[in-house]
């Protein structure tokens, strides 16, 4: 196996422990902070708190790896991972919401680190191989949509009080995705690569196709979060079992990664905007089941179609801005990027608990629907936009 084949299934393994936390605490964290909460209204901001972490770390996160390498940079938020989830473990059982939320804080500095193996399969990538690189190492994260609700069913009420053995466990995983990541094989920046700027933010931001990038990974996000979130307690409260939210959380963490395995493929024979395309109108189609009804079948459906429409918009989004950047330009674009994306994941996973409990799940998904046609208008601009510059060249 070569240095880059080797390195993408590495980091593949690593996105694969990743997901298993994270989609662990996608399904407890509401749900741990709906039982905490002193309001019922502030029942998902351990969730925000989660992804605030990983706003706050993003930039710092990408800058810290220009300057130690991607090695030495991703070890470092694996053990960001530790600590936080050893203050969730101590909020269940001190009983403290706000601990809760600071330790949900703390934990989303890992998931800021983790946002950028993909951009490291990038790094090591070169050519058509690019594409399917950042598509098998985000494939990994399919074993961690089975793994982590599953293994959270089993801990939820293993030890006293409830939720605490889950919130245990993510300790293991972060740990394994530590030694995993002694084995990569990514070159440390060199000192000239460390020094050099390249054009300023305001320029790259400025280019239509960043643009486009940007607004789909973030948007896309967003909307996925924002129904992902709310889906558990929406499920509590139709009087549909945990078991039966795990069940769906998973199916759409599987909706999610699964397409991977051809996601790149498809981009290499279509091209990218034609499958960023299909992203919104799955989203589209997720919604419009979500509104049909509220029995587990369609809260399955429509999560598992919304899995697929967030793989086909994030992994569009990430290609197209690898094609935005030099290479000393890499840590600053790429940190703009994943910071709106957590931005757009924080107002959204706060707003979600805020638009559930009190408006209801008809009103989270109506909510979602301007959104997703943003990045619709936005997708159809960018194509006459190089049709036209295509014409004119012609």
């Amino acid at each position: 196996m070569n240095s880059t084949k080797r390195n993408v299934a590495l980091l593949a393994a690593c996105q694969a422990l990743l997901f298993t936390n994270n989609s662990t605490l996608i399904a407890i964290n509401g749900l741990a902070g709906l039982a905490l909460a002193p309001y019922i209204g502030l029942a998902t901001l351990p969730v925000t708190c989660w992804v605030l972490g990983g706003a706050i770390g993003t930039m710092p996160a990408s800058l810290h790896m220009k300057r130690v390498g991607r090695q030495r940079g991703l070890t470092t938020g694996t053990l960001w991972g530790i600590v936080g989830a050893l203050i969730c473990a101590s909020a269940i059982w001190a009983q403290s919401f706000w601990l809760l939320c600071f330790g949900t804080l703390v934990f989303g500095v890992y998931n800021a680190y983790g946002q950028y193996y993909r951009f490291a399969a990038a790094d090591v990538a070169t050519g058509d191989f690019k594409a399917v690189a950042i598509s098998l190492v985000l494939a990994g994260g399919l074993v961690g949509g089975i793994l982590g609700p599953t293994s959270s069913r089993w801990t939820i009420g293993l030890l006293g009080p409830k939720f605490m053995a889950a919130y245990l466990v993510l300790i293991g995983f972060a740990f394994v995705t530590m030694v995993l990541l002694r084995y990569i094989r990514i070159p440390t920046p060199t000192a000239a690569e460390q020094s050099a700027t390249g054009r300023p933010l305001r320029e790259i931001a400025a280019q239509p196709k960043f643009i486009v990038a940007v607004l789909a990974g973030a948007i896309g996000y967003g909307v996925m979060n924002f129904l992902m979130t709310s889906t558990p307690i929406a499920m509590q409260v139709c009087g549909h079992p945990y078991s039966d939210a795990a069940f769906v959380i998973s199916s759409h963490i599987i909706g999610m990664f699964a397409p991977s395995f051809f996601t790149g493929q498809l981009i290499r024979r279509l091209g990218v905007l034609p499958v960023m395309a299909a992203g919104v109108l799955c989203n589209f189609g997720a919604i419009g089941i979500a509104l049909s009804g509220v029995a587990v079948s369609q809260f399955w459906f429509s999560l598992v179609l919304l899995g697929v429409g967030w793989n086909f918009l994030y992994l569009g989004g990430t290609t197209l801005l690898t094609e935005t950047y030099r290479p000393e330009e890499r840590a600053r674009a790429q940190g703009t990027n994943e910071q709106a994306i957590f931005i757009m994941m924080a107002v959204s996973s706060f707003t979600s608990g805020m638009t559930v409990t009190t408006a209801g799940w008809e009103r989270v998904n109506l909510l979602a629907l301007p959104l997703i046609a943003v990045v619709g208008v936005a997708l159809v601009w960018y194509a006459l936009r190089n049709r036209a510059q295509r014409a004119a060249a012609a």
